[in-house]
């Protein structure tokens, strides 16, 4: 069986209401000359408006192309809100919650559900989580790699994080850049080179200032091949060993924690991938495509059977690895 354990949704009423011109989503649809709909958030990130985001079963045929069993659906970044008030922030929370419910529930076969997260109140934060596992059946949920600047180590994130880990839900960490970002602003390196680095920053956040070591039971997925941070652990390590700054938390050198992290396949080349799996573990790598957005690995299946090695290594990757952390 064969999980994608990182694909994209926008609720169909999400997009009804855009097109309404609901000004407290902060969103327009608007068409291109060869009639083409984008969507256009006023923080300014702009992406087509595919059928794949909305219509499942469209989806279920690109699936299908690409060999994939089950999609796990997670909002779209640009649809979290954190830069919202908290009620806004929790009506769309929700919103794609209970639309991803539905999916679940009209397509058991083919799809699970990844909710997401009023990040900005923890009180709301806590509450949805538990909605989300307890009411509509999810085992996973996905965060921003910061929420709105703050790092994941500040202090208000801590009851959710320890919410999550007593739960056993996995914490799913997902770049959400929007916009010009200072020198990233050239070349679509606010993705290219953003996210990735964001994703670095968050996990670093998360072993030196302490959750990790607080929440012993948390498990946490690192998209895009967990970003940088695989390929420069030993820096980590190395400053963790020489510097007092990383110990102000008490905690324990980066490499204590690897056993909590998880990573995605999205890597778009083998050699990097096959690193990735020596430096996490077999067990730790699930496959990913980032559908429908245009950095998305297409042929997901085929680049992870590139790499080589047993049937049942593949297998792992494949769909074994997610299947056994999402109880699918």
């Amino acid at each position: 069986m064969n999980i994608d354990i990182h694909s994209h949704f926008i609720p169909e009423k999400f997009i009804q209401m855009a097109r309404k011109g609901d000004p407290s989503l902060q969103v327009k649809i608007e068409k291109d000359l060869s009639g083409n709909e984008f969507m256009h958030h006023d923080q300014g990130y702009v992406y087509p408006l595919l059928k794949g985001f909305f219509d499942p079963d469209y989806r279920i045929k690109d699936m299908d192309k690409a060999r994939i069993d089950i999609a796990v659906l997670s909002s779209a970044p640009p649809l979290f809100y954190y830069w919202v008030n908290s009620e806004l922030a929790l009506k769309v929370a929700a919103l794609i919650n209970n639309s991803i419910k539905e999916v679940v529930d009209t397509y058991p076969d083919r799809f699970a559900g990844m909710g997401t997260i009023p990040m900005q109140d923890t009180d709301l934060a806590v509450n949805e989580l538990k909605r989300c596992v307890n009411d509509l059946g999810f085992k996973s949920v996905q965060i921003g790699s910061n929420i709105e600047g703050k790092q994941l180590d500040d202090p208000q994130f801590l009851p959710f994080f320890k919410a999550c880990s007593e739960l056993g839900v996995l914490v799913t960490l997902h770049p959400y850049y929007v916009g010009a970002k200072g020198a990233l602003g050239k070349y679509y390196l606010t993705n290219l080179i953003g996210n990735p680095l964001d994703s670095v920053v968050a996990a670093a956040s998360l072993i030196f200032g302490g959750v990790l070591e607080k929440c012993p039971n948390l498990k946490v997925c690192i998209v895009h091949g967990g970003g940088y941070f695989p390929y420069q652990f030993g820096r980590l390590e190395h400053g963790y060993k020489v510097r007092n700054e990383p110990k102000i938390n008490d905690a324990k050198s980066p490499r204590s924690y690897l056993n909590q992290l998880y990573f995605d396949s999205i890597l778009f080349d083998s050699d990097a991938l096959d690193y990735l799996v020596k430096f996490a573990g077999i067990d730790h790598v699930v496959m990913g495509t980032d559908y429908p957005f245009d950095m998305g690995e297409t042929s997901p299946v085929d680049f992870i059977e590139s790499m080589g090695g047993s049937l049942e290594k593949q297998k792992s990757i494949l769909g074994k690895n997610a299947a056994k952390l999402l109880g699918i």
